[in-house]
């Protein structure tokens, strides 16, 4: 893996993602001229060993520049800014329903859907890895979800605050006691997505992973039923 891959964001598992990932990299581009200019015209300052280089009077298109174009840049930033926001907080309704429960330090998934679908997923220590397991990432259980499927996700939690999180997806969502809060889940591909608890949740923290495979129809359906 290059270096670049490491100073960068996870590849996009979903059109979200994907659009975030572009929207940032927009953003870099769009800070790095501003500063380049702004650097450009301090040299030029700077070099004349002089901050002022003329007297003018005025110039009506000059403020018109200054006032229009800072307006396309932040109607460049504002406008796909609140497309992604809309599209993310639309309609919660998905093809599949699956209940994420936080508890300290597990995860427990529900789904009444097809089956009593009902199943815990710990962390598994490090003498049951394989060679090509992620440490602190590997769970005994995952779970499992069809993609190219609208999966409406609900969270919450038993006992103190957790987040159900998939960084490749975009997804943060928290587990609130006594609240229920919904998003939803979509794959584009199959395969394996990794995540773990966003919100300090006790001194086990950081050893509640959440690792969710997508797979095809037939596959899903074997493991809930």
């Amino acid at each position: 893996m290059s270096l670049y891959s490491h100073i960068q964001l996870l590849d996009g598992g979903n059109m979200v993602s994907n659009c975030m990932i572009l929207f940032h990299d927009y953003c870099l581009v769009l800070l790095l001229m501003i500063l380049t200019y702004v650097c450009f015209m301090f040299y030029i300052c700077y070099s004349g060993q002089s901050f002022v280089t003329y007297i003018s009077g005025g110039s009506n298109f000059l403020e018109m520049v200054w006032t229009i174009l800072p307006m396309f840049f932040l109607l460049s930033l504002g406008v796909p800014s609140f497309l992604m926001m809309y599209y993310v907080e639309g309609e919660l309704k998905g093809d599949l329903t699956v209940k994420s429960i936080g508890h300290q330090w597990y995860w427990s998934y529900e789904s009444s859907d097809f089956s009593d679908y009902q199943v815990d997923s710990y962390m598994l220590g490090l003498s049951d890895l394989s060679i090509s397991s992620h440490r602190l990432m590997e769970v005994d259980n995952s779970l499992v979800l069809p993609y190219l499927t609208k999966v409406r996700m609900v969270v919450t939690s038993t006992d103190v605050l957790h987040a159900w999180a998939l960084p490749s997806m975009c997804i943060k969502m928290d587990a609130v006691p006594g609240r229920l809060n919904t998003l939803n889940v979509f794959s584009m591909t199959p395969g394996s997505f990794y995540g773990q608890c966003s919100e300090i949740c006790g001194i086990n923290h950081s050893f509640m992973p959440i690792h969710v495979e997508f797979v095809d129809w037939a596959n899903f359906l074997n493991s809930v039923l």
